[in-house]
């Protein structure tokens, strides 16, 4: 495989592993390439990235490799964010959010499992809205990162604390995640959120 190659696919891998990011060794395992040539291509990808033409960037978090987008861009993002036209969550976002709030802390890894489906942009679009927000990290394999419900996500739904939330038993006996979540929204109807996020 040519370098330019690997760059592409590391590029591609990180963006696949989302919030939780890859190891290098883990990447240097998938490619099957030794570990000091791995860092030896990130360093050169990170050089790269720090051009004014890139928009993105490799983040090292406590060995735990991350594609994001630049610092200095935040305030575009911002814009982004506030010019969105849509103000209702979507049904992928109020699952999401029901999950969060009756098994938080909780990981997106174990989302998507509640879930069934990649909740990646679900969960960014809550985090932008405010709803949740990160609560640490998980004593796991690559110390995911764990997400709860936020102070704006009590106001939205008139709750002055999370223990106000009402038992899954008294709403109704269900397994089906997507059954939970119409059922928590119908017990505490959803405002129109004026807020960021589409």
């Amino acid at each position: 495989m040519e370098l330019e190659e690997y760059k592409a696919v590391i590029e591609g891998m990180l963006f696949a592993s989302g919030e939780e990011g890859m190891t290098t060794r883990k990447i240097s395992k998938l490619l099957d390439v030794e570990h000091k040539q791995l860092l030896s291509i990130i360093e050169e990808m990170s050089h790269e990235y720090k051009d004014s033409r890139r928009g993105i960037t490799i983040m090292n978090s406590q060995g735990i490799l991350h594609l994001t987008t630049k610092p200095e861009h935040a305030s575009y993002y911002k814009k982004m964010i506030d010019s969105s036209g849509s103000t209702r969550l979507s049904q992928a976002a109020l699952e999401t959010l029901a999950i969060v709030a009756y098994q938080q802390p909780i990981t997106r890894i174990e989302i998507d499992d509640l879930r069934g489906v990649k909740s990646d942009r679900a969960v960014q679009t809550l985090v932008n809205r405010g709803l949740i927000e990160e609560r640490g990290r998980k004593e796991a394999i690559g110390r995911p990162v764990l997400f709860g419900t936020t102070k704006e996500f009590l106001i939205y739904f008139g709750l002055t604390s999370i223990e106000e939330l009402p038992p899954l038993s008294e709403l109704k006996e269900q397994e089906d995640v997507e059954g939970e979540a119409d059922l928590f929204f119908e017990k505490f109807t959803e405002p129109d959120l004026n807020t960021d996020g589409d």
